[in-house]
């Protein structure tokens, strides 16, 4: 099913209204129910309750408009059956994040649940071969994917740490893979992108600093799974396959290096990854003098350089890039170093 630009630019303004427009909604369920992230752990950085339930707008904006997009243009039923396998697995993991933001759920189950919707979802796109870049191999393909996935799931989910951070990166990244998604002709990973940057950007009016209502997991998690499907499908138009597959990882570099920062941190202190603590970007960013809107603002930014470096990729040469993937690596490895030499809280 074939979507124009301005239908995309439709698909995101439709979601930016309505996720803007029940976000307040949801926080007044959020406030009623007493759904709440209270500061009670010593590496919470607010200093009074914020309701969750963000996420719940979220999915909502998201399947709504999805759907009633396919439903308004009269779609084949295929099509339905491409944007439930991306929809499906990251609505079902949405709602164990928002049972874990109501129940609070220990670490382990929340990894089991992400790894089993990995799992699937990977199962998904091998079966029916929308894979953005085939190896060649459908075990090799099995493993990257499932790898991809609950990575991506997990360094979503620990990002969400900062009033804006995670919505506005993930709103960046949506953007560019609506472009990539568009001049490539895969119109379903182009129209879920544009709806995506409208979900976030429409929440991101509520979650900016100082933060009225968080996504919680319920949005982290769909939105992990979400972001992390339409990437894998992306196939970039590149001229060499390591690009193609340097892509996605563009796409999401900079969650990517939080988890990676943070994760590494806590294994050189001996604790555990999945131990919440004060030693991600934003935290790091904070203790260097930013200020917190600041702070979000520079992973946006960051998010942006190496997302313009993935759309980039398929408009240029064979040489300019392969140069501006490796330009793209050398200023992740460089952030990654900045990062880790900092304090670690």
């Amino acid at each position: 099913m074939k979507i124009s630009r301005i239908q995309d630019l439709l698909l995101a303004l439709s979601t930016f209204v309505l996720v803007g427009s029940i976000t307040p909604w949801m926080r007044k369920l959020a406030i009623k129910h007493d759904v709440m992230d209270s500061p009670v752990h010593s590496h919470k950085t607010h200093k009074e309750p914020v309701p969750y339930l963000g996420g719940l707008g979220i999915i909502i904006g998201i399947l709504a408009v999805s759907f009633g997009a396919l439903i308004y243009k009269h779609a084949e039923s295929k099509n339905y059956w491409l944007a439930l396998s991306v929809l499906g697995p990251a609505l079902i993991l949405g709602l164990i994040g928002l049972w874990d933001d109501i129940k609070n759920l220990p670490p382990l189950p929340r990894f089991i649940a992400q790894t089993v919707a990995g799992i699937f979802t990977s199962a998904l796109l091998i079966a029916s071969s929308t894979v953005g870049t085939p190896t060649g191999s459908k075990i090799v393909d099995a493993i990257i994917t499932t790898i991809w996935i609950v990575g991506i799931c997990n360094s979503v989910n620990f990002f969400d740490n900062l009033d804006g951070g995670a919505a506005g990166t993930i709103a960046v990244s949506s953007i560019a893979l609506t472009k990539l998604g568009i001049d490539g002709g895969q119109y379903l990973v182009g129209g879920l992108a544009a709806v995506t940057a409208g979900a976030t950007l429409g929440f991101l009016l509520w979650n900016k600093s100082p933060a009225r209502i968080y996504m919680g997991d319920a949005g982290a998690l769909f939105l992990g799974i979400l972001i992390a499907s339409l990437t894998i499908r992306l196939h970039p138009n590149a001229q060499t396959e390591w690009t193609s597959l340097a892509t996605p990882v563009l796409l999401l570099a900079v969650p990517i290096l939080d988890t990676s920062v943070a994760v590494i941190s806590r294994l050189r202190r001996k604790i555990s990854p999945f131990q919440g603590g004060r030693d991600h970007l934003s935290h790091r960013l904070i203790r260097a003098g930013l200020a917190r809107p600041v702070a979000a603002v520079a992973l946006w930014v960051l998010s942006g350089v190496f997302a313009s470096c993935a759309v980039l990729i398929p408009i240029v040469g064979k040489s300019a890039e392969e140069v501006i993937t490796v330009a793209g690596a050398a200023l992740w490895l460089g952030l990654f170093i900045f990062f880790i030499r900092m304090a670690d809280s």
